[in-house]
């Protein structure tokens, strides 16, 4: 089989409140409309929306309800993410569930997006994982994307879905549409960055193809974006290009140059010029010179 069919619900709820019966409704109104969906994928934090304090262990009570919940529809589930306490530590965090019920794969935000997400630890591994008889999958979460390390490992380890859930509410939605269409040409993949509405996000959720091919554009508001995913249309762009042009993962693969930005102890006297990470200061209006 070298299709699958993916749900992306770009849902407008609220912040800092428990929305998981508004969510469990609306996957359920997305497999009863469209019996042969395979995968539902859901926002960044959108079950209690942005706030640190509403972290659980994995497993844990907000985790074992969305596998009551893929078990119940006999689907995929990426329940955008959760945060998640583990010991001292507060991971931003994608659980993997499938069909039967199981969680296969937690996935731990690499980036979070500092100096404003405070208090979150960044994960350390890059996730992928299988779909008996369809293809490899990987996650990045939101600000991930900003990032091609994370997009170019994901590929490099076998991806050819990256399911990307976000949660943007900024004027920047513009540069990260940019930033999927980017990513998902350079690594010749789908990349589906599925955003909030509502109070928690802007929406413009965007699915993109293995050539940057915009499959869909969201409007602001609540929407089903329902794509049908062609794992051998993206193996043969792989194998002979975008519309029989360039293969860059095949060029990556064969260059021989090891970069320098990555070798160990390597530092780069312009980024250090930058000065620390932190918020921008508010101007003194009072100070004179």
């Amino acid at each position: 089989m070298s299709t699958f069919t993916v749900a992306g619900l770009q849902l407008a709820l609220g912040n800092h409140q428990d929305n998981f019966a508004a969510i469990r409704q609306q996957v359920i109104l997305a497999k009863t409309r469209f019996p042969h969906l395979d995968m539902v994928l859901l926002p960044e934090l959108c079950t209690f929306g942005s706030a640190p304090r509403f972290a659980q262990p994995m497993p844990g009570e907000a985790e074992q309800r969305y596998v009551e919940l893929a078990a119940e529809l006999g689907i995929w589930l990426l329940p955008g993410s959760l945060y998640e306490r583990d010991g001292d530590a507060i991971y931003n965090t994608t659980p993997v569930i499938t069909p039967d019920g199981e969680v296969i794969a937690r996935y731990r935000k690499m980036f979070p997006f500092l100096p404003y997400e405070t208090g979150v630890s960044s994960g350390s591994e890059c996730v992928t994982f299988d779909v008996p008889d369809v293809g490899r999958f990987g996650i990045a979460i939101c600000y991930d994307m900003w990032f091609p390390e994370v997009c170019r490992t994901l590929a490099w380890q076998g991806a050819e879905v990256v399911l990307h859930p976000t949660l943007t509410n900024t004027i920047d939605r513009n540069a990260e549409l940019a930033l999927t269409r980017a990513n998902a040409t350079m690594n010749q993949l789908y990349m589906l960055d599925i955003n909030a509405a509502g109070d928690l996000g802007v929406g413009h959720s965007i699915v993109a193809g293995p050539g940057g091919e915009v499959l869909h554009q969201a409007s602001s508001h609540h929407e089903v974006i329902l794509v049908e995913l062609d794992l051998d249309y993206l193996r043969r762009c792989r194998e002979r290009g975008w519309h029989g042009l360039g293969q860059p993962l095949k060029s990556f693969r064969d260059h021989p140059l090891a970069y320098p930005p990555y070798q160990p102890g390597a530092r780069s006297e312009a980024l250090d010029k930058l000065g620390p990470l932190a918020r921008p200061k508010p101007r003194n209006w009072n100070h004179n010179d």
